[in-house]
């Protein structure tokens, strides 16, 4: 089950990304290395995106299935949404955005970018190779950032060692510390976004005649006429 929803999820996130991505992006690449190049990336961006709708959907699909199965007790038909179903998701969801947010998003930016160590033979395992070294020193320099931070705020023995934590901690921190970024960020925007819209809005919409003044209507009309008899 688990399988098909994010098949069902790939599926539209493929027609969505490719729906507004470029049309030279993929398409129209003359050279067949640098296409395949894009289709990989191409894959993991369609991987991600999944992953984050899955995330996005995950908590409406937990209320909706909890509903579901309060209301339909007694069905035989909707006994897969249990909670074991929806464990298994939170707990699939947390480990491919780790996964995603950690490896995938930046060994497809380097990957796109790659060509190749000077000297070696041209080839999509070229360019493999270097994406993986340089995303194993990015790594290590992320690392050793955290590492000498962590010395400098608390110098004792207990906070080195728990930087060997990584799984249980720093993962979890870190998916944590960008979800809480994407959420400043969306009410940074929001605001912004809003009244944009509705000063659009009020460019395009006609105003309604029952609101009109009749009387300044009127007193405008006079007036016209009065400097057109002037005029005249």
């Amino acid at each position: 089950i688990c399988a098909l929803l994010f098949a069902s999820l790939y599926i539209l996130c493929h027609f969505i990304i490719t729906h507004f991505k470029k049309h030279t992006d993929f398409t129209a690449v003359h050279d067949d290395e640098d296409a395949a190049v894009n289709r990989i990336a191409l894959g993991l961006c369609t991987f991600t995106l999944a992953v984050a709708l899955g995330a996005v959907l995950l908590l409406p699909f937990s209320i909706i299935s909890n509903e579901v199965l309060l209301s339909f007790p007694q069905n035989y038909y909707i006994q897969w949404l249990n909670g074991s179903l929806i464990h298994g998701l939170w707990n699939l969801v947390f480990l491919f955005s780790n996964m995603s947010l950690v490896f995938l998003m930046p060994f497809a930016y380097f990957f796109t970018e790659s060509e190749g160590f000077a000297g070696s033979k041209k080839g999509i395992m070229a360019r493999v190779y270097e994406t993986s070294v340089v995303l194993l020193l990015l790594t290590l320099l992320v690392l050793g950032m955290v590492w000498v931070a962590s010395a400098i705020v608390g110098d004792d023995a207990a906070s080195r060692q728990s930087l060997y934590d990584l799984w249980e901690y720093y993962l979890p921190y870190l998916y944590s510390c960008i979800s809480l970024f994407g959420v400043l960020l969306l009410l940074l925007c929001t605001p912004f976004g809003l009244s944009t819209m509705f000063a659009v809005t009020g460019k395009l919409l006609v105003k309604p005649r029952l609101l009109e003044d009749l009387d300044e209507q009127l007193s405008v009309t006079r007036f016209e006429e009065a400097a057109v008899s002037h005029r005249i």
